[in-house]
């Protein structure tokens, strides 16, 4: 290591900044009393090359400890330890002894903190415990990586598209590939998925929505998996350890340093095939837990300011978000972290939108209450950075607030649940549901056109990482989260599910085909509904999970992608594939504005009309399982330079066919049948010139569970 000179060094940019000559290191603690960096020479070194106690005097600006490292390089590794009361009453765990890892750490070592517990180990409770405690060594504690930003992106910028132009596609980054059936050189990682992007982009997709990549131990959970015995793992990563750092675990070459560079190549090369990148952020909590927990980064510099504590027992933490603590999402101090995180990640690694886990919590004061007005929810959607950035909340958390409809800050769009359970309800045959449905097939104004939304703000989804995939919804009655050794107490019994006559896997043709046939309604549904669909990575060729509604411990087979899947049920992919090709191509489907029943002075229709199957206009008091609408394509030249098409929908989940009369073709056009999910492949799906002619004259039967869309030329 070269000769180190220290110079005092400037409060910010927060975190290791490359200067001429050197690293400028910044860091804040407002109630440590002493600071020590130390320099490391290898990820595996127990003690360090170079340390040095930050003095006070020089050292320190306001509550923001610094100073420059002048020999330093990219590639260097380092560490903080900081002193000061260990008073856990009054809220203060500082411990000069522990290592603690930088929160503006661009990229940390491939080591994990606990695997490496030591055996009986216990977290320090009182001013004893911290003088006997032994988790000291930083041999398998990993290191924060100095990174020099410098990258070639070939001109690259966050492509930034508008909602309602966006297919979402939720995936987990390392799954997406891990399972030898993906047929690529690096599986599991962010090369890995470059050598998908052509499969992507064979089913239409816009935006890749990926599972928390932000660093996190999968080695968290201490579970076992009953039937084998074999240690479950934290797969999902919903349990953050450094947000300015891509995880190395994902990363084919696991040198320091390195995952930063695989993870803007994915960008990079996922924009020029014009796919936006959407991470999945975990503000809520930490993976430092509560007062049993580890402490390695927040707990140590300052732990009564970066979590939300109990108003007179100090010692604990207040839980909303169901993994042992919160994050103090409103303290200023906080605000200003999480800002420069969102800003790190759209400035430095390019990334088109973020969706917030748990988002209600960045609505909670410093004592826990939801605010009206939050400052850290408003700052985001008026940031003057982030201002083209997608921003997409999870509006509910495990404290029992739920948002959705009325998540504050403005330009926010939300995860629409409701849109997941009462589509799921209708399709499942229940009854009287068909108003329900029509409402969130309209883009769920009742939520949206409050406060001046817009139908793209709603998220629709049917599945999600959180939940039954597509094929177990319609495979089980019940979840089977037996694996999870949690006696299958974890994960949601509210599924909406059913399984068509056998729970799992059948060999009955019949119930099969049922099976698929749902599914393509859903799908449908899904993708021609007003609002911005989003759909999960497998769903298109029915990936399962075996009735498992919570894998986030399934590092295995079971919660990676089955790519055999893909040509085993071609015909299910093959449907969903034109759907996104049917949605993207007509601006019908992609309304920015609400219906409004508004009458169109060209051709007299109001821009939607909804049907009863004797073909009179809908009785809502009366409706039950039917819904039919049709669109009126002239009014989609209020939105685009022409005039689209007509469509004619419509949708029977019940157990008896439908005898449909369709309504009059205007201005001398015909109907011709598109789709009908009642139809054997390949004539489910019909395009161009194949579309079959349709006589307004004769009804339509439409058989039990199967929909029909018909286009107007």
């Amino acid at each position: 290591m070269n000769q180190i000179t220290v110079l005092p060094g400037k409060p910010l940019p927060h975190g290791a900044s490359l200067v001429n000559g050197g690293v400028n290191f910044s860091i804040f603690s407002r109630n440590g009393t002493e600071v020590t960096l130390d320099i490391f020479e290898n990820p595996d070194d127990e003690f360090p090359v170079f340390t040095y106690t930050l003095n006070p005097e020089l050292n320190k600006t306001g509550d923001v400890w610094h100073c420059q490292l002048q020999g330093l390089k990219a590639g260097a590794l380092y560490l903080y330890r900081v002193d000061g009361p260990f008073n856990p009453d009054y809220g203060h765990r500082f411990d000069k002894n522990q290592y603690l890892l930088d929160p503006y750490a661009k990229c940390l070592t491939d080591t994990s903190i606990f695997s490496n517990i030591p055996k009986n180990f216990a977290p320090p409770q009182d001013k004893n415990d911290i003088l006997t405690s032994k988790m000291r060594t930083a041999k398998d504690f990993p290191k924060c990586v100095v990174i020099d930003d410098d990258f070639d992106w070939q001109g690259d910028r966050p492509l930034n598209y508008k909602l309602k132009q966006c297919i979402i596609y939720e995936t987990h980054l390392k799954g997406f590939t891990k399972d030898e059936s993906s047929q690529v050189r690096h599986p599991g990682t962010y090369l890995g998925m470059i050598e998908k992007i052509p499969y992507l982009r064979e089913l239409g997709i816009t935006s890749v929505e990926l599972l928390p990549i932000h660093e996190f131990d999968e080695n968290e959970n201490s579970n076992k998996n009953p039937k084998t015995g074999e240690k479950l793992k934290n797969y999902w990563g919903y349990s953050t350890i450094g947000f300015f750092a891509p995880k190395v675990g994902y990363s084919s070459d696991k040198r320091p340093g390195q995952a930063v560079k695989e993870f803007k190549t994915l960008v990079r090369e996922m924009h020029k095939n014009g796919i936006e990148v959407i991470l999945d952020v975990v503000f809520n909590h930490t993976a430092e837990g509560n007062e049993h927990g580890l402490t390695f980064s927040f707990k140590g510099l300052d732990n009564s300011i970066y979590y939300i504590l109990e108003d007179n027992q100090k010692k604990y933490y207040k839980n909303y978000s169901g993994c042992g603590n919160t994050f103090n999402c409103n303290h200023p101090v906080v605000r200003t972290f999480i800002i420069d995180c969102l800003r790190y990640w759209v400035c430095e690694m390019h990334i088109d939108g973020f969706r917030f886990d748990l988002g209600s919590i960045l609505g909670r004061d410093r004592n826990g209450n939801l605010i009206e007005n939050p400052p850290m929810l408003e700052r985001i959607a008026e940031d003057p950075v982030l201002s083209h950035t997608k921003i997409i909340a999870e509006a509910w958390d495990a404290g029992g607030a739920y948002q959705v409809g009325y998540f504050p800050g403005g330009r926010w769009a939300e995860w629409n649940d409701r849109y997941r359970d009462e589509i799921r309800r209708f399709w499942r045959g229940d009854e009287f549901l068909a108003n329900a449905a029509a409402t969130r097939i309209s883009g769920s104004s009742d939520l949206y056109l409050r406060d001046g939304r817009k139908p793209f703000h709603s998220v629709n989804f049917i599945t999600s990482h959180d939940g039954f995939t597509m094929n177990d919804l319609v495979c089980y009655n019940g979840k089977h989260n037996d694996e999870n050794g949690e006696n299958n107490r974890d994960g949601s019994d509210n599924n909406c599910s059913y399984n068509y006559g056998f729970e799992g896997p059948s060999s009955n043709k019949n119930i099969e085909a049922t099976r698929t046939r749902q599914i393509k309604n859903i799908m449908l549904t899904l993708l021609l509904s007003q609002g911005t669909p989003m759909m999960v990575a497998g769903d298109e060729f029915r990936r399962t999970q075996n009735g498992n509604n919570n894998a986030y411990c399934q590092d295995n087979p079971m919660g990676w992608i089955d790519w055999t899947l893909k040509e085993k049920n071609s015909e299910l992919f093959r449907f969903v594939r034109m759907l996104i090709e049917l949605r993207l191509r007509h601006p019908i489907f992609r309304r920015p504005e609400f219906f409004q029943g508004r009458v169109n002075a060209y051709d007299a229709l109001p821009d939607v009309c909804w049907f009863s199957e004797n073909g009179k206009l809908m009785d809502w008091s009366k409706s039950n399982s039917f819904v039919a609408f049709r669109l009126d394509g002239c009014h989609a030249e209020i939105f685009t330079d022409k005039d689209d098409n007509d469509f004619f929908v419509m949708m029977n989940p019940s157990e008896k066919d439908k005898s449909v009369r369709i309504p009059k073709a205007i201005n001398c056009k015909n109907w011709y049948r598109i789709i009908d999910t009642s139809v054997p492949y390949p004539n489910d799906f019909l395009t161009g010139d194949n579309a079959e002619f349709i006589n307004e004259k004769n009804v339509y039967v439409l058989p039990a569970r199967s929909c029909a869309v018909l286009l107007s030329r």
